[in-house]
């Protein structure tokens, strides 16, 4: 079994779960391990261009609403929009009040329902 280093699975956190361009050269078990271990990084690389930009919004004189606005919405292009999916297909599954085998199958659907769009529009 070949070894990972650290890098393999930084690489692999911030290729798998943002839009920041490096250089994924390991997609095995092992990369992707090491990738959730470092996953909190990319995390954290993203909540700090958030809050960046909010205060840069707020210093350049922008009202509280807009800066408000913008610091919400880094996360959600830096993702891709990752955990917004996740939240609405939960929210479809949950609220479709099937069994849980038919719950399942609407949550995997590439679609969006009533209750993902509510959900959304709330969040």
């Amino acid at each position: 079994m070949p070894t990972t280093s650290p890098l393999d699975g930084l690489r692999f956190a911030f290729g798998t779960l943002t839009v920041i361009p490096v250089r994924v050269t390991r997609w095995d078990r092992q990369a992707a391990r090491g990738g959730m271990l470092c996953a909190p990084l990319a995390g954290l690389a993203v909540g700090t261009a958030a809050a960046l930009l909010g205060l840069v919004l707020l210093f350049l004189g922008a009202g509280a609403p807009l800066a408000a606005v913008a610091t919400v919405a880094v996360p959600a292009v830096l993702t891709r929009g990752l955990h917004l999916d996740g939240l609405a297909d939960t929210a479809d599954g949950l609220g479709s009040g099937k069994p849980a085998e038919d719950a399942l199958r609407i949550m995997k659907q590439s679609d969006i329902g009533p209750f993902g769009v509510i959900t959304l529009v709330l969040a």
